[in-house]
């Protein structure tokens, strides 16, 4: 969670940068770390990058709206534009093992690169060395394996993700999220010895592994993404444990897009407090009826489930 001992930096040689003319692992960790108890909003203008500062955010994520086709990394035009109004930091997608579309954001001097599997993947079988890269990378994971691998490429900041159609759907994400606390709620518990054994069925390295049982946490920071529309989801991010939240488009649909994100923003700071969350809550139920499930589409559970 983001209270303030949460998050460790590395302190032992569990990765040891070879590149000494690029940031340290450890500055690019601690750089991510600004982000925590926060909100990352996605924005397409500049319009919508000044309403996401003053209602708060934390940072904003450049994407460009695609209606069909390839998505690919924004126009630099778009980010340097974006740069320009706002003073928060700027982070921008790249396709997934696309090291090229980094060299162009890190030159165009964004402050964090995410490394997206919601965009097209341009390398089915490698991810961008991170490693090689001043500015910090975020990656996204559907499981703690998953989530360990990006670390070892140079991730600084993880993004469990759910749902990635734009939907408000936030079953997925809740689902990913429980998935990997949970794995790391079965990793504190074991013997050292059994830590070998674990790490070959996930597919980690071992070294790291052993840095999670140690902190009883992912060993950067952990945002969650997918579905997060109101409040009560971001709030529910929180409490399962995540250090902040990603905030999709969908949020400047809304009649009043300032009041939309100010009220998840304050979700996020005050998650534990349920007056907090009341007061944020109220007055968007008909704003959100665009997001309704319809009832075909929602997976019915099995009758014989018990709780």
């Amino acid at each position: 969670m983001a209270d303030d001992n949460a998050v460790t930096i590395y302190t032992n040689s569990a990765i040891t940068d070879t590149n000494k003319k690029k940031n340290s692992f450890t500055i690019k960790v601690g750089l991510a770390q600004v982000l925590r108890g926060g909100a990352i909003v996605e924005v397409t203008s500049p319009d919508q990058a000044k309403i996401a500062e003053s209602a708060g955010a934390c940072c904003v994520i450049v994407t460009e709206v695609v209606e069909s086709g390839i998505s690919r990394m924004p126009d630099p035009c778009l980010v340097k534009e974006i740069k320009r109004v706002v003073s928060i930091p700027v982070m921008a997608k790249v396709r997934v093992g696309h090291f090229v579309e980094a060299q162009i954001l890190e030159a165009v001097e964004v402050d964090y690169i995410d490394e997206s599997e919601v965009l097209a993947v341009a390398d089915e079988n490698h991810f961008v060395n991170k490693h090689n890269f001043r500015v910090p990378f975020v990656c996204g994971c559907r499981d703690l394996g998953e989530a360990l691998r990006r670390v070892r490429e140079g991730a600084a900041m993880i993004r469990t993700q759910g749902d990635l159609y734009k939907s408000g759907d936030i079953v997925a994400t809740v689902g990913n999220v429980r998935k990997v606390m949970g794995d790391i709620r079965v990793l504190s518990n074991m013997d050292d010895d059994e830590v070998f054994a674990f790490s070959k069925k996930i597919g980690a390295p071992y070294d790291i592994v052993a840095q999670t049982k140690q902190m009883g946490r992912l060993p950067v920071v952990h945002f969650a993404a997918g579905g997060i529309v109101t409040p009560a989801d971001a709030a529910l991010m929180m409490q399962l444990g995540c250090d902040g939240v990603f905030v999709g488009p969908e949020v400047f649909s809304f009649a009043d897009p300032y009041k939309k994100v100010r009220a998840i923003v304050q979700a996020v700071r005050n998650y534990s407090d349920p007056r907090v969350l009341v007061e944020v809550s109220s007055g968007f139920n008909e704003a959100m009826s665009r997001f309704n499930l319809n009832e075909s589409s929602v997976e019915q559970f099995d009758s014989s489930s018990t709780y």
